[in-house]
Order: structure tokens, then C-alpha cells, then sequence
């Protein structure tokens, strides 16, 4: 009898540090939008549109680094995700006009497809023992939420000391420093390119003709357009709503002096939830019917997104909001994947994970490029908050219909 494998291998512990330091400068996108916007005196929506280019990227990337992964093996693969990553924010900190921004998100949101989830999780999910594969790739996950939270302090505390551009480059020498993981990084081989063929053109006419793949496809899009929107928006939002912020209280005894560290902080309370969120839902997911939960969710995330926006703004208000918002933020994540695995099995999991995440990454950029859009039109970002209540809504609707049963075989209960 072999012996069991543990659950923290090296090629868990590294790939969560890479998630984690790449998910950590994305998340803080959003603290530089006022900073940039003031020293070129550009209208909101120019930087929010080299955010929304970045997620949109990032959703074309990750079937692409997938096929790199998969044709040249997966450290090649997150050697090219790093440099691109690197090479995307040392350009981008000298870049002058806002369509070089945009140009370089694009080379960003690669590298975000090549350091994070879709060649990471594969690497984890390989290399795992049968018994630990789920809380392995639950753990990965939560890295990523864990980057979420060291992320935007740190940001906020280097441009306290420096120049954003400077903090660009402290950035690309920190996603390069992974790659010294890479070793690590060693997991089974993937099936033969004859498995990985087999029935591929079936799987996908089964999914594409299936109306649940299409609701699945459909309500993954609100939860893009949420998470970037307030990923890239909330802490300029918070800092032009909130009233100052009373140092002699308690956000006085955390270090927060400012309403624009208020909202890096509440970035980080999100992230912080997420991993709480995260790990619930990857357990409720077992014993609990996926699309209900999803369900839930979406209408769970409207309610406290209506709630927030008809309570006047404070700190109070703010970090209820975060924890709440947090608390449900990847927590579909699992739940889709997992969704989408028990109805097309797990062979071509990946593929059509891809093309859903594709949805997800299409929200996120309307999202971004809407809310900086919608701001300089209006001067405030109330009606775009209350179009993702409205995307929200719509997504806890429309997973209610979705058949929870396998295609492959007879129909099982969705508990089993």
C-alpha cells in the first residue's frame, strides 16, 4: 500500500505564493485610479477603461495559457505569465496617455492568465492525493483572496512613500521573484493528446445545445461585472462619499487617516471574508444543491450592494459592506466549476469552465469601463452600482431553472 501524499506538498505552498503575489497586485488596480486620473487630469473612465481591457484579456488568456500549458508544459507556461506580468507594468509605469495604458493592460491581463487559477489549480489539482484534491485546490483558491488582502495596503502605503510609477516597478520585480518557485512546480503528466481529443467535439455540441449551459454562461457575467467594478471603483467611490473619517475613533487606532485608506482597507476586508466565504461554500457545495446556492448568492450579494447604497456612507457602513460583499465573492466560483463538472463530467471540465469564465471576464470588463463611463457622465457612480444590483438579481433568477442532473448518465441526485 502507498504512502498517503500530505496535503501541504511544495507544489501547494508554491502555488500559492504565485496566486497570492500576482492576485495581490491585481487587486490593487483600483487604488490607483485616482492618483493617475489626478497627475494627467483625465476623465475616470480613460483608466477604468485600461482596467476593463486588463479582465478582458484575462478572460481571453486563460483557454490560451491552458493550450500552453498543456502543448509545452505548465512551468513554461507560468514563465511566459510572469514576464508578460512584468513586462506589462514596467511599460505601464512610464506610460503617458491613457491608450498606453490600455495597450499594456492587455499584456497584464495575460500575465494574470499565466500566474493565477487556470495553469495553477491544474499543477495543484495533479499533483494532489485523491483525498486532499479538494481542500488543495479550496486552498489555492483562498491565496488568491489572501493576495486580495495584502494587496491594496501595501499599495496604499509605497504611494504614501513614492510615486505610482515607482510602485509599478516594485510590482514587476516582486511577480518575477516567483519564478524562483518554478522547481516546485512539479505535478503528473496531463492525459495523452489522443485522450484529451476523444469526444471533445461531442462534449461541446452537448453543452452549446443545453439551455443550463447557457443560463450557467449567462449568470456568471453579473459576478464579473460586481467583483471588477468594485475591485476597480470602491475605494475612489469610498473616498468621494464617505465624510472625514475621525481618527480619535476606531479606525484612528487601525492607522486609517483617510477616507482613500478607508477604501484600500475595505478591499482588504473583502479579501480577508473571501477566504471564509470561499472555504463554506466549497463545503456547502457537497451536500447542497450547486445552483440554489448560487442562487443565494446573487440575490444575497443585491441585497447588501441595495442596502449600502440606500444607507448613508461611513465607515461603519463601509466595512459592514465589505465583510458582507466578501463573504459571497468567490464563493461562486467553486460552486460554478463544481456545477459545471457534475453535469458534463470532469474530462473536459477545464474547456468548458474556460468558456464560462470567458462570461465572467466579459462582465467584468463592462463593469470596469461602464462605472468610469457612467461617473464622468453623472459625477457618481449611483446608477452603475444600481445596474449590478439589477445583473445580480437577474443571475439568482435565472440559475433556478438549470436541469442539476448529469448528461453523461442516468440522472443521479445532485447530493450524491
Amino acid at each position: 500500500m502507498g504512502e498517503t501524499k500530505p496535503l501541504f506538498s511544495p507544489v501547494l505552498i508554491s502555488g500559492c505564493i504565485i496566486i497570492l503575489v500576482g492576485f495581490a497586485i491585481r487587486a490593487t488596480y483600483g487604488i490607483f485610479q485616482i492618483p493617475i486620473a489626478l497627475e494627467y487630469g483625465w476623465p475616470r473612465a480613460e483608466f477604468s477603461l485600461a482596467i476593463a481591457i486588463q479582465n478582458l484579456a484575462w478572460g481571453f488568456g486563460q483557454p490560451i495559457f491552458g493550450a500552453i500549458a498543456e502543448k509545452i508544459g505548465d512551468r513554461k507556461a507560468i514563465i511566459i505569465g510572469a514576464i508578460l506580468y512584468a513586462l506589462g507594468l514596467i511599460l505601464s509605469s512610464g506610460a503617458t496617455t491613457p491608450i498606453e495604458h490600455q495597450i499594456y493592460g492587455i499584456l497584464v491581463g495575460f500575465g494574470v492568465a499565466g500566474t493565477g487559477f487556470g495553469v495553477i489549480l491544474a499543477v495543484v489539482g495533479r499533483a494532489s492525493a485523491d483525498e486532499h484534491r479538494s481542500m488543495s485546490l479550496a486552498i489555492a483558491t483562498a491565496a488568491g483572496s489572501l493576495g486580495q488582502v495584502v494587496g491594496p495596503p501595501v499599495a496604499v502605503a509605497l504611494l504614501n512613500q513614492m510615486p505610482w510609477q515607482s510602485v509599478f516597478l516594485i510590482f514587476a520585480v516582486a511577480i518575477l521573484c516567483t519564478l524562483i518557485l518554478l522547481p516546485f512546480m512539479r505535478a503528473p503528466e496531463l492525459a495523452s493528446k489522443e485522450q484529451l481529443e476523444e469526444s471533445m467535439t461531442d462534449i461541446l455540441k452537448l453543452a452549446f445545445r443545453d439551455p443550463s449551459f447557457s443560463m450557467i454562461f449567462v449568470g456568471f457575467f453579473s459576478c464579473g461585472y460586481q467583483l471588477a467594478f468594485i475591485t476597480a471603483h470602491f475605494p475612489a467611490l469610498v473616498t468621494e462619499m464617505s465624510s472625514p473619517i475621525d481618527a480619535s475613533g476606531w479606525c484612528g487606532d487601525l492607522g486609517i487617516q483617510t477616507t482613500a485608506a478607508l477604501g484600500g482597507f475595505a478591499i482588504s476586508v473583502i479579501g480577508f471574508s473571501n477566504i471564509l466565504g470561499t472555504l463554506v461554500a466549497g463545503w456547502a457545495g457537497k451536500r447542497y444543491s450547486k445552483k440554489w446556492l448560487l442562487s443565494g448568492i446573487y440575490a444575497g450579494r443585491s441585497i447588501a450592494a441595495a442596502w449600502f447604497i440606500l444607507t448613508p456612507v461611513s465607515p461603519d457602513s463601509v466595512l459592514i459592506f465589505s465583510f458582507s460583499m466578501g463573504f459571497l465573492w468567490l464563493a461562486t466560483v467553486p460552486l460554478t466549476s463544481g456545477l459545471v463538472a457534475h453535469i458534463y463530467g470532469l474530462k473536459y471540465m477545464g474547456t468548458l469552465y474556460g468558456i464560462v469564465f470567458f462570461s465572467h471576464q466579459l462582465g467584468s470588463f463592462i463593469g470596469v469601463w461602464l462605472g468610469g463611463v457612467l461617473y464622468d457622465l453623472y459625477g457618481t457612480y449611483t446608477f452603475v452600482w444600481w445596474i449590478g444590483i439589477a445583473a445580480g438579481i437577474f443571475s439568482a433568477i435565472i440559475h433556478i431553472p438549470i436541469l442539476e442532473e448529469s448528461r453523461l448518465s442516468p440522472p443521479k441526485s445532485i447530493n450524491s
